[in-house]
């Protein structure tokens, strides 16, 4: 039996804008609509690492494409939802892993994707999907490829 406090947590996804990730927002989306549940969509965002003297490290742009990557991702996905499902975008300075794992300590639920756009392509599963599985403190769904979507009627 779900709790009112169970019933109210944001169902968390990781958005970094690859196709796995899509599929985990869209995931989390129908969940949420069907279990009266809100959505967090949370995108992490890194400086580069720095390779040698003279790199210029950018500024807020960083912060400000992935804020509009993530809008553009939520409203992507939040078209083809119906009902409307409440979505909170947030956008963090952090590796993905631990902004995820600090977002799931006050979730119902984590959904990831299984790859981001980083790391090795031939992988079945990501690092930080990994690390989340591994280390969430909430249940975790980890989304496999890209359904295709429904054709609108």
């Amino acid at each position: 039996m779900e709790t009112t406090q169970e019933h109210t947590r944001a169902v968390v996804v990781g958005v970094d804008g690859s196709p796995s990730s899509a599929a985990a927002l869209r995931w989390a989306l129908e969940f949420a609509r069907l279990s009266g549940s809100p959505v967090e969509a949370v995108a992490a965002w890194d400086y580069p690492p720095l390779s040698g003297w003279g790199l210029s490290i950018p500024g807020p742009e960083i912060e400000e494409a992935a804020r509009l990557a993530l809008a553009d991702a939520v409203k992507q996905e939040t078209d083809t939802t119906r009902p409307p499902v409440p979505v909170r975008q947030r956008t963090e300075y952090g590796h993905p892993a631990d902004v995820l794992l600090e977002a799931s300590r006050r979730a119902r639920l984590l959904v990831v994707g299984t790859r981001g756009l980083g790391g090795f392509t031939g992988t079945l599963l990501g690092s930080v999907s990994r690390h989340c599985v591994e280390h969430a403190h909430c249940p975790v769904v980890v989304v496999r490829g890209a359904p295709a979507r429904e054709p609108s009627p």
